[in-house]
């Protein structure tokens, strides 16, 4: 996997060949010729005697695709999920993504056979595992055998659930919790946001120009909601805990 991103600015002169790009991204050459074949990296910049030269963007891309790959997603769906994102992403833009990426589903689940089922989960899944993982939203039983319906965003997380000494209604009452509060936050930050970017263009704004550059800065922004919402979360559910285990402790 690749190792940690660095969040130079864009504007740095592109240094690094090939050889030290494959060593600081923790991968091999013959994996960033074939991304780069794949159009999922830009291509580098030619300096003198025709040597290419990369920078912090394509390491940033790097360990975004690398951790992409960890959650599970296939190299098409890799391939749509970076055709998404705006142009000219500085590679702090790209470690955000990065960073929040489990938050991020592609968009349709994915069908796997139950060996590439127990693969991506890392462990041998009996029928009970099976049906706690469909009860969270992992995964759907098809019409075929031993063929499932995934969410690979969601799989990653509820594996982890299956070892957690908690029942499993009280699992699937905290994911309702957690369901009802961020699509009203999301809601509610959404109609902010939306009226505070068409504030410049009018409420009768058709100009193609200005309506990307409203979509642009929606891109830009979301995932600085979303690390702004996990920051807080943290914070919250931190101090809920703390008063909560200090109250139990006095009684």
């Amino acid at each position: 996997m690749a190792t940690e991103i660095e969040t130079e600015d864009r504007t740095e002169p592109p240094a690094l060949t090939v050889d030290e790009l494959a060593a600081r991204a923790g991968v091999t050459v013959r994996t960033i010729r074939f991304y780069s074949s794949r159009g999922l990296l830009p291509p580098p910049v030619i300096g003198p005697r025709r040597v290419g030269r990369y920078g912090p963007e394509h390491l940033s891309r790097l360990a975004l695709i690398e951790e992409l790959q960890h959650r599970g997603m296939t190299l098409a769906a890799i391939e749509r999920y970076l055709e998404r994102l705006p142009p000219g992403l500085s590679p702090r833009d790209l470690a955000i993504h990065r960073a929040l990426v489990a938050s991020w589903a592609p968009d349709s689940p994915e069908e796997a056979t139950r060996a590439e089922l127990e693969r991506r989960a890392g462990r041998a899944l009996a029928e009970d595992d099976i049906d706690r993982l469909a009860a969270m939203g992992a995964l759907a039983r098809t019409d075929r055998p031993d063929t499932y319906r995934l969410d690979p965003a969601l799989l990653r997380l509820c594996v982890k659930l299956l070892d957690v000494p908690i029942t499993q209604e009280t699992i699937l009452a905290a994911r309702t919790v957690l369901l009802e509060h961020t699509r009203e936050a999301a809601r509610k930050l959404t109609r902010m946001f939306r009226d505070e970017v068409s504030l410049p263009y009018g409420p009768g704004a058709a100009d193609p120009g200005q309506l990307a550059a409203v979509k642009s800065l929606s891109a830009h922004m979301q995932p600085l909601v979303i690390e702004a919402l996990i920051t807080a979360f943290q914070r919250s559910l931190k101090e809920e805990l703390r008063a909560a285990f200090q109250e139990q402790a006095e009684e």
